[in-house]
């Protein structure tokens, strides 16, 4: 390629990775049948993309919306009831259909124990097109049973044409994922697990105890046992320990025709579930519960080993590490990582009319630096994961001594490029890495491989407080998966993240085309180092937010003495010069003593775990996640934001959307009611709120209405628009049927 298409080709590479960018803010077509509607409420079948795609696999769902007090019913339906039965006969082009069943919840009425679902729900419908290459006309007679007081049958005819040219996602995608995510499994991913289940001996009813776990703890435990139809089984009686992730469920038999003794070597299917996460497991009573028995985990270490779980196809999954590598490009765009590119450019500034080797190797050294930083994390994450700790993106700017660590580095970048020092590391080993980074003799390139290593780490580091297009969907399968997902996902966010770095090391002459080294550079690292001490002041904000105003003054007063320290040793000699490093070292280990030995954290700490902090001001409720439904009931939409201090993209948000006029005066309606929960600062709550909708990091935002009970999701990087239109689709039914 010549210099002079060089250009042309950095600018489509950029309206590339614009274009990417406005797609996945684009509005996509809808891909659904026209509405069923009742006095009871009203029934349509959505697909989770356009058309096939090419594809045989289709994800398809019945989207429920049920009025006030009624409810449709499971599977398997209790004491009264039965679940939806569709017929599929007069389809097209379609092989198979199969409804995946959602957890349930448990209804009594009249002294009768049910299971179903009221509010919205979606049914996912595993699909298969006979011929992926033509349309698919999917044909559904529903046959369906609503209740409350009374019971009302219905009947429905759906139909809609999914095309053959078309494969992206519909709008209805996120809710057909959201209720997929709610299917029970061998339980891993949902972090529940079922120990034991022991026959008790009872003379007059049949017993059944099972011990289960919960990673995290469990709330409100309930459990179903079918393959029995000789008896029924009550309500368990739940036993829990003190820290909420032990349980031992007792179920009794209730009408039992079964003598003692006779349930030993029946074949049931057990179905646990806590909320909106379940396992369903089935097996032999009277055998224990192993590896080997009959719907065993893969793995018993809560995270498993898999590469894929149930409804996960290698295509599917080849597709996640796509929009990983996208995701984790699409990073360098923003505004975390903007203070290392420009180090970087600045490094690439200094190469001019270096040899191609020399260019290589230090764009190589910085991308194995951001790769191995992202195994880092994800080692990390899944570690915490099988610890039954909330595990999310970004989720170490929650520590203080984190925060901490983050901030000392970034004072001393500054003062490198003020010019106060050169970061050089240990003689002996900076002259070997000099040499294996520059070769021997070279001394105009000391820093080798480890500096240009570090660089790439830095650049993680930084990115992590941000979220991006495409990242979100990538994070959320991962942290929901096992440990080798964990660890694919995350290197190829890695490797999308260090794709300018790759593609500068495989053209070196790129960096030939930048302006070469001269005075103006000394102006320019003085501006980056403003732009890194602004960075390293933000992070003091979010310390003095989580560990309060004491612990964050006393640490900027002690990075300003560092910079002044190191800058004094520029005028001292002899002993007094010696004697810096050691006092900088004290410097910064009181730095990492003060949120500990501070009492600044008890008076921050008064904000709400479940998101009750500060807030920006009164027309902002804390996030109730309780309180949404019945605000629903009573004909409000619910604006919920998940933010923190230390997320950069929520302050995006935030600034350039939520606190717009035009959306401020949609939300300030009488009707609308705004919720925010602070995640600044670790809460169990808001990581299980989060993980309901599949999601692990912020940004998050929704929207909540009669017309979406279960909220629509909004992207991550908001735009006006979106709020504005979800806000009136929520809004009412009729709006939302458009």
């Amino acid at each position: 390629m010549s210099r002079q298409t060089r250009p042309h080709a950095s600018v489509l590479a950029l309206l590339a990775v614009a274009a990417a960018w406005l797609a996945c803010a684009a509005p996509v077509a809808a891909a659904s049948s026209d509405w069923a509607n009742n006095e009871q409420g009203r029934v349509r079948l959505i697909s989770a993309s356009q058309g096939t795609g090419g594809q045989s696999d289709l994800r398809l769902g019945l989207q429920f919306n049920m009025a006030k007090g009624w409810k449709i019913y499971w599977r398997s339906p209790g004491e009264a009831g039965y679940p939806p039965q569709v017929d599929w006969s007069g389809s097209e082009n379609l092989a198979d259909a199969e409804i995946r069943w959602p957890v349930p919840h448990r209804f009594q009425l009249f002294g009768l124990q049910t299971f179903g679902y009221g509010g919205e729900v979606v049914l996912p419908v595993d699909a298969v097109a006979k011929d992926p290459a033509k349309p698919v006309r999917v044909h559904a007679k529903l046959d369906y049973l609503t209740c409350a007081e009374i019971c009302v049958p219905r009947k429905a005819t759906l139909a809609m044409t999914l095309p053959a040219d078309t494969g992206g996602p519909s709008q209805q995608a996120h809710l057909i994922d959201r209720f997929r995510s709610q299917v029970p499994g061998e339980g891993a991913a949902a972090g529940l697990a079922l120990t034991a289940v022991d026959l008790v001996a009872d003379s007059k009813q049949p017993v059944l105890e099972l011990t289960a776990s919960a990673q995290p703890p469990f709330e409100a435990p309930d459990a179903v046992v079918e393959g029995l139809p000789e008896t029924k089984f009550a309500k368990p009686e739940v036993t829990l320990t003190a820290d909420g992730r032990d349980a031992v469920l007792r179920l009794t038999g209730q009408r039992g025709k079964l003598a003692e003794g006779t349930l030993a070597g029946k074949t049931v299917t057990i179905t646990l579930f806590d909320g909106n996460r379940g396992l369903e497991r089935e097996l032999t009573l009277g055998e224990e519960i192993g590896a080997g028995a009959p719907g065993a985990p893969a793995a018993s270490n809560g995270g498993g080993l898999s590469w894929s779980g149930p409804g996960v196809s290698p295509t599917d999954f080849v597709g996640i590490l796509g929009l990983a590598v996208l995701g984790g490009l699409v990073l360098n765009l923003m505004p975390c990582v903007l203070p290392v590119l420009s180090l970087k450019l600045l490094s690439v500034v200094g190469q001019g009319g270096r040899e191609r080797r020399h260019v290589r190797q230090s764009f190589l050294a910085s991308a194995a630096g951001i790769v191995a930083c992202f195994l880092l994390l994800a080692a990390g994450a899944a570690a915490l994961k099988a610890a039954g700790m909330a595990v999310g993106w970004g989720v170490q700017f929650q520590q203080p001594l984190f925060l901490v660590a983050l901030t000392l580095i970034l004072t001393l970048f500054a003062c490198n490029l003020f010019g106060l020092f050169e970061v050089r590391l240990p003689g002996r080993l900076n002259d070997a890495l000099a040499r294996a980074g520059s070769g021997a003799g070279d001394p105009s390139h000391r820093e080798g491989l480890a500096g240009h290593f570090a660089t790439g780490m830095f650049a993680t580091l930084l990115a992590t407080p941000c979220s991006a297009p495409f990242l979100g969907t990538a994070i959320g399968f991962a942290l929901s998966r096992g440990l080798l997902e964990i660890l694919a996902i995350f290197l190829a966010l890695g490797i999308g993240l260090a794709l300018p770095y790759l593609a500068v090391a495989a053209v070196p002459s790129l960096a030939a085309s930048l302006p070469r080294p001269g005075q103006w550079m000394v102006t320019v690292r003085r501006i980056l180092g403003v732009a890194l001490a602004g960075t390293a002041v933000w992070l003091l904000t979010v310390l003095a937010a989580q560990d309060g105003q004491v612990t964050a003054l006393v640490v900027t007063g002690l990075m300003i003495a560092l910079g002044g320290l190191i800058a004094l040793r520029l005028k001292l000699a002899g002993t007094l010069r010696k004697a810096v490093p050691a006092g900088a070292a004290m410097l910064a280990l009181a730095a990492f003593a003060a949120p500990v030995a501070l009492p600044g954290s008890t008076d921050a700490g008064n904000r709400d775990k479940a998101g009750a902090a500060q807030q920006d001001s009164a027309d902002w409720r804390p996030l109730d996640v309780a309180a949404i439904d019945r605000m629903v009931d009573d004909g409000k939409v619910v604006f919920v934001d998940v933010t923190a201090d230390w997320c950069i993209t929520c302050q995006v948000n935030k600034k350039l959307v939520i606190d717009s006029d035009r959306v401020q005066q949609r939300l300030n309606q009488p009707q609308v009611v705004r919720m925010r929960g602070d995640w600044t600062e670790p809460s169990d709550r808001i990581a299980n709120y989060l993980a309901s909708f599949g999601r692990y990091g912020i940004p998050f935002n929704a929207v909540y209405g009669p017309g979406a009970p279960d909220g629509l999701v909004l992207p991550e990087l908001l735009s006006k628009s979106a709020v504005m239109d979800a806000i009136a689709q929520a809004k009412d039914q009729q709006t939302a049927a458009r």
